[in-house]
């Protein structure tokens, strides 16, 4: 007996795509089996086997054109419309909806990604792992965790060729010289491959998601990830241009978080973002220059490394900068070094609480001197809790001079809520110095945050640039956004 946890359906290039997430009582892992009404086993075959190569061979293109990203628009239309021509052939008395649909699914699986294509497109995946030929993909749920999937790539060969095309795509390679790739689709999608035998049970694809719709504030107040207390007290501390670090563990969130607190800076305000890959999503109503660094060439050429777009972005004149991971020492220096300059800067780290943080960087490889320190003024710790399927940030702490801790907001995992452990003591006087503000008001600025958080979450202004745009009119004119809170309006966008 087959327990139905979840039904949905969404479009993946023009193919309707079912999706049935079930859980037998035998399984100890749910099965998230795919299904494309309108094409039958047998029609698939027909395709991946027959029209294929009649495809590939109809259409004379250079191999430039089909791996330069800016061009790929074009040629998806050049290979749909030879495609039609194809199946027409074939199959002359099917629909012309149906051989729409049967020319996308072609074109998907001649220039795309075949099976793996039509399931980048769920929005509810994080993940998507292939760990060999033999047995099914996986998929990471965003509700159900790890999933065991229908789908199944035919051999190790068309592995290592969807591994290789991803490859040439950047620029790189992977072959039995280079067996493992670290790169990115064109849709900020990140790739990892592995090749056999460095892997064991044969050839790897793992895709870790880009999220078109990123979590934003609201979403993390409306999961229970953080309290809008604790939210608003971010705010109030992004507000006022003081430094925070995000850290947690692997898939905790931090880019996440960060990507949803980047939404409180100013617009008034020129940012600059750092990152391996891009993950980031900024409100549109922000002033923001995204930079990628870029890996050498085959021949070990061209690198930009982060060290380089950070060195170069102090000459942006930027008054935020967010740095997608701290990894390095010399990274760290130039980054405490800008804190102290009078930039405020935002960036995630690897560390599971806010003592092993500031142990992360003060020991190597980052090393950095306890005294440069202060320049930092919180740190936010994300967890992900694998038993439970859920994130939370569990520790909200200030740093004071030579890197002591004060603990302000804990987790209390039994009862899952995060309360106040200790009062406000250098963000307290740092918001003094800069910003005048007394204990009291720091209270009331606090509580006007929180009900304006709890006002966007009950609308359900879950969008970045909804909540983007209440934060931008709030700073323009904040009695007129407290207008619509406390009479509970509707906000015009």
């Amino acid at each position: 007996m087959k327990g139905v946890l979840e039904s949905y359906s969404f479009n993946s290039g023009g193919i309707p795509v079912m999706v049935t997430i079930t859980l037998k009582k035998e399984d100890f892992v749910p099965t998230y089996t795919v299904k494309i009404p309108g094409i039958a086993a047998g029609t698939k075959a027909f395709i991946e086997t027959k029209l294929k190569s009649e495809l590939i061979s109809r259409i004379d293109l250079d191999i430039s054109d089909i791996l330069n990203p800016k061009k790929s628009e074009e040629i998806k239309k050049r290979f749909f419309k030879v495609a039609k021509e194809v199946i027409r052939e074939y199959l002359k008395e099917e629909s012309e909806k149906k051989v729409n649909l049967l020319a996308s699914y072609l074109v998907q699986n001649t220039i795309g990604l075949g099976e793996l294509e039509i399931v980048l497109a769920d929005e509810n995946l994080e993940e998507i792992a292939v760990n060999n030929s033999k047995e099914p993909v996986w998929i990471y749920h965003k509700k159900h965790g790890w999933c065991i999937t229908n789908l199944k790539i035919k051999n190790e060969d068309t592995i290592y060729d969807l591994a290789s095309t991803i490859a040439r795509k950047v620029g790189r390679q992977i072959n039995v010289l280079n067996p493992l790739l670290d790169a990115h689709l064109s849709t900020g999608d990140r790739v990892n491959s592995t090749l056999f035998p460095i892997s064991s049970f044969g050839n790897t694809i793992t895709i870790r998601k880009f999220s078109k719709n990123p979590w934003t504030v609201t979403t993390l107040v409306n999961n229970k990830t953080i309290s809008s207390e604790v939210m608003a007290l971010i705010w109030l501390a992004i507000q006022n241009e003081l430094s925070l670090i995000v850290t947690g563990g692997t898939g905790s969130g931090k880019t996440s978080f960060l990507n949803a607190i980047s939404s409180f800076i100013q617009p008034t305000h020129r940012i600059v973002s750092i990152e391996d890959t891009r993950e980031l999503t900024l409100p549109k109503y922000l002033h923001w220059v995204p930079l990628v660094t870029r890996e050498p060439n085959p021949e070990g050429k061209g690198e930009v490394s982060m060290l380089d777009l950070l060195v170069n972005s102090l000459r942006m004149r930027p008054d935020r900068i967010i740095v997608g991971e701290i990894r390095r020492k010399r990274e760290a220096e130039i980054l405490f070094e800008a804190m102290h300059t009078g930039h405020s800067v935002y960036a995630t780290l690897h560390a599971d609480n806010a003592e092993q943080t500031i142990s992360r960087l003060t020991t190597p490889p980052i090393d950095l001197p306890r005294e440069v320190l202060d320049a930092l003024a919180g740190i936010v710790v994300q967890l992900r809790h694998r038993r439970f399927n859920i994130r939370r940030t569990i520790e909200f702490a200030e740093v004071h001079k030579n890197g002591k801790l004060n603990m302000i907001y804990q987790w209390d995992a039994k009862n899952d809520i995060i309360k106040q452990v200790n009062p406000l003591e250098r963000i307290s006087d740092l918001l003094n110095l800069y910003a005048g503000l007394s204990p009291k008001e720091i209270e009331k600025e606090v509580e006007e945050k929180k009900k304006i958080i709890e006002w966007m979450v009950e609308n359900k202004y879950f969008g970045i640039d909804e909540v983007g745009h209440i934060v931008a009119n709030y700073y323009r004119d904040p009695d007129y956004v407290i207008e619509f809170v406390e009479k509970k309006k509707k906000w015009i966008f």
